[in-house]
């Protein structure tokens, strides 16, 4: 009896072996029936239900393989993919200017009973159109702007606005053909002109800083964002967007701009008063900057602050020292305003330098020469006669 208790605890334990043999490979098999030989000679064990040892590993081997990121370990990587990258990719002019177009959408489909969402082409058609033939009339750039403003929006939104749909691309162009017009260009600031701007800057702190911030950019041919963006050595800020390195001939900036990092060098000047190098060294140092934002705010009349200057500070300056300078007298004083922006200092450099086009393309960082004869404007419209040199 013994030993038909022995017999049948045996085939109980030869029966998984058995079945892994007949699924194996032929060139195994020798292999498999030394396997089988092994645990026959072996005692059986007590419970007749324990696990292989092949299961025992494969359980093993799940239970150390790498489990998926559960939402609350995602929830600050997607914070900050969002809220962080996500956002510098543009630059905070273009946030401001996507959420006020965002805004301004909504609040016009409260007032015409339609819903902003989901995003509807008949719906943004209709909105283009309304804003189209509104008083005052939004420019067309601005109205395309405001499209990209809905674009982006409603793809944060986890939706999709179709551009090319008829509702919009055919009153697009419309408007466009309709009420299209030049661009306004802002009156390009030259050599002279930085000059008698600079005459009317006190010779405190702030007049020393704003005498380096209008040199700068002159001879920079900087954007106003890139002149507030630099830091006074590399990599000292995280907001800023450059910094500056002095030399013995002059200054190098490096700047991330638009279209990717540049290198600009700003030589010095032929007059100490003229030098952009030179104010920007007196400013620095009776300043007392050294380390983080290049031109910064200041409080009272001697604490210059930790902060970055805004970038709308460059466009007031121009503005008010253009008017005090008397620049264009011929024109009305709010003519006169609306002529002079921040951008005059960029494209005063591109005017008024004599040098092959080429250097200059390379100092406005700009991607073809079509660009940079954009911002080419003289006073003197008919400096190169074409007629006279056609032999008329």
């Amino acid at each position: 009896m013994a030993s038909e208790i022995e017999q049948n605890t045996k085939n109980r334990h030869l029966a998984p072996s058995a079945t892994r043999e007949s699924t194996s490979q032929n060139d195994e098999s020798s292999t498999q029936n030394a396997i089988t030989t092994l645990k026959c000679d072996q005692p059986a064990p007590e419970n007749p239900d324990l696990p292989d040892i092949v299961d025992i590993v494969l359980a093993m081997d799940e239970r150390q393989a790498p489990s998926p990121l559960l939402p609350a370990e995602t929830g600050p990587l997607v914070e900050t993919a969002r809220n962080y990258y996500a956002r510098a990719a543009r630059s905070e002019a273009t946030q401001r200017a996507y959420a006020a177009d965002w805004r301004h959408f909504a609040s016009w489909c409260r007032r015409a009973g339609f819903s902003p969402l989901p995003a509807n082409p008949e719906t943004v058609g209709l909105y283009l159109s309304a804003c189209a033939s509104s008083s005052p009339r939004p420019t067309v750039s601005t109205l395309e702007r405001r499209l990209s403003g809905l674009s982006q929006a409603f793809s944060q939104r986890g939706d999709r606005l179709d551009r090319k749909n008829p509702h919009i691309a055919e009153v697009f162009a419309g408007i466009r053909r309709k009420h299209g017009r030049p661009p306004v260009q802002k009156e390009a600031l030259l050599a002279d002109d930085i000059l008698a701007m600079l005459e009317t800057l006190p010779h405190d702190l702030r007049g020393l800083r704003d005498r380096a911030v209008l040199l700068v950019g002159f001879a920079g041919g900087l954007r106003r964002s890139e002149i507030v963006g630099l830091d006074a050595g590399v990599d000292q800020t995280e907001d800023g967007c450059g910094w500056v390195e002095m030399f013995e001939n002059g200054a190098i900036l490096t700047l991330r701009g638009k279209t990717g990092w540049r290198e600009v060098e700003i030589g010095r000047g032929s007059a100490d008063r003229s030098c952009p190098v030179e104010a920007l060294k007196i400013w620095m140092r009776l300043g007392r900057v050294a380390h983080g934002p290049l031109f910064r705010r200041i409080r009272g009349e001697k604490s210059v602050q930790e902060s970055r200057l805004s970038d709308k500070h460059v466009a007031r300056l121009v503005k008010k020292t253009a008017l005090d300078a008397g620049l264009r007298p011929e024109l009305s004083e709010k003519e006169r305003e609306k002529l002079f922006s921040g951008q005059s200092l960029r494209a005063g450099l591109a005017s008024s330098a004599e040098v092959d086009e080429r250097f200059v393309q390379k100092q406005l960082g700009h991607a073809s020469a079509e660009m940079t004869r954009h911002y080419q404007r003289r006073r003197d419209r008919f400096r190169v006669n074409l007629t006279k040199a056609s032999g008329l």
